[in-house]
């Protein structure tokens, strides 16, 4: 028998009695919800065109107050339909519609305690959350406080169902202690049985190909809305069945210190948890639900400018945090017409406090602002790159923060969080808060995914939580399967929040010099088709002064890519210079995780089409491009499958809806065309 959580079939089979209580379906009727109770316990399914994407799952909680999970009896239902409109400036759609139907259901518990459960359903999205009032106790008193101490949400698949996850890592372990970190690699199509890497289950967001009836039907599982008031979560590795559930912090994380149960003030809410559901790909990749249903946490007297920066410490490390190389790095960021340049770990030491002043000063004189490298420590790890133990001390990160105003430094690093904690989630909200008072932008490093904070936090500008950038400096095995993880990313990671990846890089040997360290496999065109396929409103590409000739030097018409100091092609150079970093559309076109990706991204009156090739052979797409009209012309940036140097040539377009182009394996093309109303 199945857990108590029982698939229809098996309740049939069983001859057992599941009241059916609910059902919210979205605007378009596809995507539906039941609910059912069974012996006090609540559960969901959930359906699309007919076919069963979730069995029964369960749903409520146990509190200090009582238990929320069994005894459970409906007292009233409510459905209305739900819209609105908003509007992004620094994600992957700038201007979003949701509609949905929203169904509330009001529960009591065996003590006649009262809570809710919300469900908005759309189209391909379904975002749900507990809603908790002010609960009277056992002398009739009101409590105005909660804590949970777990939760029975869970997500019940079908046994054929396969799985493209990360796993969550130990605590305390990794570069000096500071995992988890959201930095493990991904299994793909692996099924159900199958046990995460450490046995803690897995990071968000989870991706799930539902096999029915000879078609593959794809279900994204994630949460947003998290913040101060509650801790981030995670699913548990598959129980029993199919069964993930969602489980809280590891009490190890940040070094033991801090609570693993969250609580807060009542009323109140959970976080939504959100599950998007489509019969290809495209749902998956194009969806706003991480923003759809929440709200800004507070408005900002300050604006914001996005774009690409230059960063030293990618390829040429520690030692290039010293005055002399980062006045290189600001010139590159002038030549380049990027508006920003990170100075990352040590510049306290290396630089200084007083010096950083004139450095910002000369930044600015170049048309550069600066971007300052910052520890998030203070007693979960041992990292000592400074600076370190600022950011955790409310008293000194206020004193930096209007330091760095006085100085017009423009934004922040923060790296090395190592936790999930409420008092993590705490942390990121009070740097973020602190920042905006001062006009400083905010990029987080070794830490959680954000979770609908593009609109919650004005001044919020990526995160990195995945494998980024900087294993390929340290590991060849990295650089080896970089064209993978750049067909993996934008299936999952990057559906739900912005990636500050640092990547893009045009030495072939990832090393100062572009003499030794490991080897990139990718062409350049791979390169550049990052640029579009990840996504994230401050860009600070992997770019050296020596991928420029030195300034009056002509550039060579011809390039040995292997030699020492050879500079890159103009070409690339010359996309990286105008490609933007946020976008007012997205469209999914074609791929598949880990093996492809094309994606078409608009900013303003330009389409930026462009894809990815890890199959291991050169890989010919006919492709249906329906931004693209019959007879207009393009720039294409593509491999030359001789030699796999990058070219720019002119597409003409004879048929949108067949548009034939081939990649090199670990190549890729982007497709540069003006906007047309499609």
């Amino acid at each position: 028998m199945k857990h108590v959580f029982l698939s229809a079939a098996l309740l049939c089979a069983a001859s057992v009695t599941m009241a059916q209580v609910a059902t919210v379906s979205g605007p378009d009727g596809k995507l539906k919800v039941d609910f059912q109770l069974n012996g006090g316990k609540l559960a969901y399914s959930v359906t699309y065109d007919g076919q069963q994407m979730l069995d029964a799952s369960p749903l409520g909680f146990v509190a200090n107050m009582g238990d929320f999970s069994q005894g459970l009896t409906l007292q009233n239902q409510k459905q209305e339909a739900y819209k609105s409109d908003y509007t992004l400036d620094r994600s992957k759609v700038s201007r979003v519609h949701v509609e949905a139907n929203q169904l509330v259901l009001t529960l009591k518990n065996a003590r006649g305690q009262q809570f809710g459960v919300e469900f908005r359903v759309s189209n391909n999205d379904i975002a749900f959350r507990y809603s908790i009032p002010n609960q009277p106790d056992r002398a009739n008193e009101k409590k105005f406080s909660i804590r949970i101490m777990k939760e029975a949400t869970g997500f019940d698949f079908p046994s054929q169902t396969t799985t493209f996850l990360t796993p969550q890592s130990h605590a305390m372990i990794g570069w000096k202690g500071t995992k988890p970190s959201y930095e493990e690699g991904y299994q793909y199509d692996e099924p159900m049985t199958t046990r995460s890497g450490y046995g803690h289950g897995y990071t968000f967001p989870c991706l799930f190909r539902v096999p029915q009836n000879a078609h593959d039907y794809w279900v994204l599982v994630s949460e947003t809305g998290v913040d101060s008031r509650y801790c981030a979560s995670r699913l548990s590795d598959m129980s029993h069945d199919g069964l993930y559930t969602l489980e809280f912090p590891m009490p190890e994380e940040n070094n033991g210190n801090g609570t693993i149960e969250p609580a807060f003030a009542l009323p109140g809410v959970t976080p939504w948890r959100t599950i998007t559901v489509g019969s290809s790909l495209k749902p998956i990749v194009e969806t706003t639900v991480a923003w759809n249903y929440v709200s800004p946490r507070y408005e900002s007297a300050h604006t914001y400018k996005y774009g690409k920066g230059t960063w030293s410490w990618i390829v040429w490390q520690d030692n290039s945090i010293c005055w002399d190389d980062q006045v290189k790095y600001i010139q590159l960021a002038r030549r380049m017409n990027f508006q920003y340049v990170l100075i990352d770990n040590w510049w306290d030491n290396n630089i200084g406090k007083e010096r950083m002043a004139e450095l910002v000063r000369y930044a600015q004189s170049q048309g550069v602002d600066v971007f300052l490298w910052y520890s998030s420590s203070g007693w979960w790890n041992d990292i000592e790159q400074g600076p370190i133990n600022i950011m955790c001390d409310p008293i000194l990160r206020k004193q930096y923060m209007r330091w760095m105003q006085q100085l017009g430094v423009k934004g922040i690093k923060v790296d090395f969080f190592g936790g999930d904690k409420q008092e993590t989630m705490r942390l990121y909200e009070q740097i973020l808060t602190d920042a905006d008072d001062c006009g400083i932008m905010v990029i987080f490093h070794g830490c959680t995914i954000p979770r609908g904070w593009e609109r919650m936090y004005p001044n919020y500008v990526g995160s990195e939580a995945v494998l980024a950038s900087e294993n390929i400096y340290f590991s060849q095995g990295a650089a080896d399967k970089e064209a993978k993880d750049a067909a993996t990313h934008p299936f999952i990671r990057n559906t739900i929040g912005c990636m500050e990846f640092g990547g893009c890089f045009m030495n072939r040997h990832i090393h100062r010099g572009n003499k030794g360290g490991n080897t990139r496999r990718t062409t350049d065109c791979h390169e550049l088709a990052t640029c579009v396929l990840f996504q994230n409103p401050i860009q600070n590409f992997a770019i050296t002064p020596e991928n420029l000739p030195a300034e009056g030097e002509a550039i060579p018409a011809k390039y040995d890519f292997n030699a020492p100091g050879a500079v890159a092609p103009a070409l690339s150079m010359d996309f990286l210079r105008q490609v933007p970093t946020t976008w007012d559309e997205t469209v999914f076109i074609d791929g598949y995780p880990g093996k492809y990706c094309i994606l078409a991204r608009r900013s303003g009156g330009k389409w930026y089409i462009a894809g990815n090739n890890a199959t291991g052979a050169p890989l010919t797409l006919t492709l249906s491009l329906p931004m693209l009209q019959k007879g207009q012309t393009a720039t294409l940036y593509s491999d030359n499958l001789k030699n796999r140097e990058p070219q720019q040539t002119t597409l003409k377009v004879a048929n949108p809806q067949k548009v034939k182009l081939t990649m090199a394996d670990q190549g890729g093309f982007v497709i540069v065309a003006d906007a047309n109303t499609f």
